[in-house]
This record gives structure tokens, sequence and C-alpha cells, in this order.
């Protein structure tokens, strides 16, 4: 089985496909949130309790810069892969100019506009005037270093989605390995604080940059960057922002819904509270990104052989991405309510905050078993290019959901209200995932039947 030969998409065993697609993927996503988890670790105990807070308010501006991202690198990479199943070459490496340059334009254009009002913007996030000076500090390099950050994540899914998952996933360790070298020499012995742990970002996201886009420079890649590709086209364009709309408006609605988590827990719990939603996100998202590493495996399989018009193999990619997420986020649940002490000391030895963050954890994580399938559909959705169904699903788990149970339950409750509300909505996000898939495969046997 040849990696840079995508065509076995729609021949090879997909076990075999899933496992070489999916684990370079899962070990990108998992070093990737190593590599967020080792920062606030070193934030936390080399910085203070507060930084950690500051670090979560921080939250709302990632997430919108990863919204951008996914807007441009998760759309293309869609593309890319059912434009390879009809074997159009051509149409692929036009696809990858058009995301090399929406790449660096996206980021010109948020991380700009972000830095003019930012002491203003992570008020209305949640800041008090004790954790503004941690949040700016950071905030202000990650946004400098946005075109960076921008051109290496929507390259990377390109390398991923055209038949390069090993290259994908060592850039993703490249980029790790050299936070973890360079924080604590950021943070401990040239004494920067938070913003050396910035700075420590950013220069290793280039170092991964410099990766992705040697690669596509090579005439060996079977996907490269050629002169007559690096063009704006407006329908290729329209395409991108179709398909990726859908993670685009997930990680916009989840911006949203953790403002006004930051703000009902300062209101409810101060700013330790704050913190201690900061470190159930990271330990979450552990387990999270794993799942996702599944559906990155699971996309260009997925893509390819629905253009290619083989239902019956997207059929049992999708079977075999929902077991396998269940199995990751079932044991994520257990560890969690078991060890929960055990995780939240990595990253502070402060009591108060530990306490907080041991409660959120636990109630937190009270339906992670269901959240893999959940993850999992949604994704499905967007990688055989349903955008309209996988938009609803990404929004029904924010907004239907869980905007609600923030409303109406930390008044009753109190901080333990805004916890409650995650698994509620987690719950009821996954009935309605679940719902969806059964109604379109039915639709799709139907379609099979009748010769569509």
């Amino acid at each position: 089985m040849e990696e840079n030969n995508p065509h076995i998409l729609g021949s090879a065993p997909i076990g075999k496909l899933l496992v070489q697609y999916s684990v370079p993927a899962i070990i990108a996503m998992t070093v990737t949130s190593l590599y967020n988890i080792i920062d606030s670790i070193f934030i936390g105990h080399g910085v203070g309790p507060l930084a950690i807070s500051g670090l979560a308010i921080t939250f709302p501006l990632m997430n919108l810069l990863v919204a951008f991202c996914t807007l441009v690198g998760v759309g293309g990479a869609s593309i890319s892969s059912i434009r390879l199943g009809q074997k159009d070459v051509k149409g692929a490496e036009d696809v990858l100019g058009n995301v090399a340059i929406l790449c660096v334009i996206n980021a010109f254009i948020y991380g700009g506009i972000t830095l003019l009002f930012l002491d203003e913007v992570l008020y209305f996030f949640g800041a008090s005037d004790e954790t503004l000076p941690y949040a700016r500090d950071f905030m202000q390099v990650i946004l400098l270093g946005s075109p960076i950050t921008y051109v290496t994540i929507g390259l990377n899914n390109m390398m991923r989605a055209t038949g390069y998952p090993k290259k994908a996933m060592f850039s993703a360790m490249l980029t790790v390995g050299c936070n973890i070298i360079l924080a604590p020499v950021c943070i401990f012995v040239l004494e920067w604080g938070i913003r050396g742990a910035a700075i420590s970002t950013i220069i290793s996201q280039f170092a991964g940059m410099i990766w992705v886009l040697s690669h596509f420079v090579n005439k060996k890649s079977y996907i490269r960057f050629k002169r007559v590709s690096l063009r704006l086209r407006p329908r290729i364009i329209r395409n991108i922002f179709s398909i990726g709309m859908s993670p685009f408006i997930m990680n916009v609605c989840a911006c949203c819904i953790v403002i006004f988590i930051n703000n009902r827990l300062l209101n409810y719990g101060g700013d330790l509270a704050i913190g201690a939603f900061g470190i159930l996100n990271r330990i979450q998202m552990l387990f999270v990104m794993i799942v996702m590493g599944i559906t990155m495996g699971m996309q260009p399989i997925s893509g390819y052989n629905y253009g290619a018009g083989n239902i019956d193999r997207v059929k049992r990619t999708l079977k075999l991405g929902i077991v396998a997420a269940t199995c990751i986020t079932t044991f994520g649940f257990l560890i969690s309510e078991l060890f929960p002490g055990l995780f939240v000391g990595m990253f502070t030895n402060n009591e108060e905050l530990t306490h907080q963050a041991t409660i959120a954890l636990q109630i937190g994580v009270a339906v992670f078993p269901i959240i893999g399938s959940q993850i999992i559909i949604t994704q499905f959705f967007q990688s055989i290019g349903k955008a309209a169904i996988s938009i609803f699903l990404s929004l029904s788990r924010q907004l239907l959901f869980l905007l609600p149970g923030l409303a109406l339950l930390p008044p009753i409750y109190g901080v333990k209200g805004v916890w409650f509300s995650m698994p509620i909505s987690d719950f009821l996000a996954a009935l309605a995932a679940i719902g969806m898939l059964l109604y379109q495969l039915r639709k799709m046997k139907l379609e099979n039947l009748r010769g569509v």
C-alpha cells in the first residue's frame, strides 16, 4: 500500500486504510493536544493560578483563529479528496493554491482587526483586571504570528487529504517537539512568563510551516504548488467556504459559548472558576482530539469513495470510525471519573483551583462515552459534502442545547449549573446526530435501490 498514491482509497481494505490514515492523524492530534496541555502546565506552575485563568480567557480568540483556519483548510481538504476520487489532479492542485492564498489573507484580516481592539475584546470575553495582563501578553504574540499558524494548519490538512498522512503527522510532532524544548526555556530560564509560552508556540509553528511548504514545492509530491494554480478562483473559493462552513460555524459558536461560559463563571465562581474551566477544557480536548484524528483519517477515505460512488465503502468507514471513537471517549470517561486528582494535579498545586477543577471534571465528562459517535457523525457529513447537515449538527450542541442550559441552570445551582449544562447538551446533541444519521442512511439506501 503506497502512502503517496491516493487512489488506494478506492480499492484497499477499509480497516487497513483507516489505520493507515487515522493513526498518523491521531498521533498528530494527540501531540497537538499535549502541546497545549504542556503549555498550561508550565504556565500554571511557572506563572501561577491566575495565569491559568488568563489563558482560559483567550480560548474564544483561539477558537476564532482555528475557525478561520478550518474554514479554509478543512474545506480545501474535503474538496481535494473528492477531486482525486474523480481523477482530477489539476483540480486538486488548484484547490491547494487557493487554500494557501486564503490562509494568508484570513490571517492578516483576523490578526490585524483583533490586535486593534484586544483589551476591549478580552474584557468582553470575561477578563478581570487581575487576569487581563496575562491574556493580553499571550494573545499579542499569537496574533502577530497568525500568518504562520494559518499556513501551517491549512497546508497540513491538505497534506493529509492528498495521500501523505505520515508526513502530516511528522509536521505536528516537529511543532510539538520544538515547543516542549522552547516553552520551559522561555518561561523559566528567560523569565518571559506567559508571553514566553506564546513566543515558543509561534517559533515552533514556524518550523512546522517550513516542513509543509517544502513538501508542496517538492516535485516528487503527488499534489504540489504550480504557478498556474496560485491564483484565486471564485468557484473554488465558494466550494471551499461551502464545505468548510460547518467547522467554521462550529468554532465560531464555540467561541460565543466560551464567552458566555467565562462570564457565567466569573459571576458565580470568580477568576479561579474560569481557571477550572481551562483545566477541564484541556483534559477533555485530549480525548476529543484523538477522536478528531479518527475523523481526519476517515475524511479522505469517505470523500474519495463518495466521489467515486462506492457507498458501501463509505458506510463501512463510518461504522469503524464510530466504534473506535466510542472506545476512546469511554476510556476518557473512566479515568477522569476514577482519577480526577491525577489530571488536575498536573496543572496546579493551588488548593482552591484544584478543588474547583476536580468538581468541573467529574461533572463535565458525565456522558463522555457517547461524545465520540456525535463527533464522528458530524464530521462524516462534512467529508461527503453534506454541508447543511453538518452545520446543523455543529450548531445543535452549542446553540440549541448548551446555551439555554447556561442561561437557566447557573441561577439555580450556581457554578455547578455551568458544569451540569455541558453533559446535558452533549447527550441531546448525540441523540440529534444519531437520528440524522439514520435518516441519511435510509435515504442513501433508497437512492441506491432506485439507481440514483
